[in-house]
């Protein structure tokens, strides 16, 4: 995956300094996938969110600006090869219309916004192996008729 300039510079800082999302979210009084999803340029900050990121880093103001701008979202056409993304992918080839149709049961017809939405990462310590719990909230966005 190719990842943008702004990005490769974020990423380098943020290590250099020794910092983890969780750290300059605390900073930022947000979570640490929305600041982890700034860094990707899969989500865009306030200026005022973009200038203490870039202040925590050390890096140049001018790059706040940067960070204020409406990403384009997404992977792009392909199916993701990093395996730890491809898991997700293929989770919902797997449990996606199982997933839906449990939906359509509870809420009726219509989506999960992926707007109205937060999405956090835990850590469960687990005999058998560490467990990754992912935990997504959406706003139930039911179709309309007309």
């Amino acid at each position: 995956m190719q990842l943008p300039e702004i990005t490769t510079r974020l990423l380098g800082a943020k290590k250099e300094k020794g910092l983890s999302f969780t750290d300059i979210g605390k900073a930022l009084g947000r979570d640490e996938v929305w600041v982890a999803a700034v860094f990707y340029r899969q989500a865009s900050a306030s200026l005022d969110e973009a200038r203490k990121i870039v202040d925590l880093l050390g890096l140049p103001a001018e790059l706040s600006e940067a960070l204020t701008e409406f990403p384009t979202k997404g992977l792009g056409p392909l199916v993701p090869t990093d395996p730890l993304v491809y898991r997700f992918y293929e989770i919902m080839q797997v449990y996606g219309m199982p997933l839906k149709a449990v939906i359509h049961e509870k809420f009726g017809d219509g989506i999960m916004s992926a707007i109205d939405f937060t999405l956090h990462v835990e850590k469960e310590e687990h005999p058998g192996g560490d467990r990754v719990k992912v935990i997504m909230s959406g706003k139930f966005l039911p179709y309309k008729k007309w």
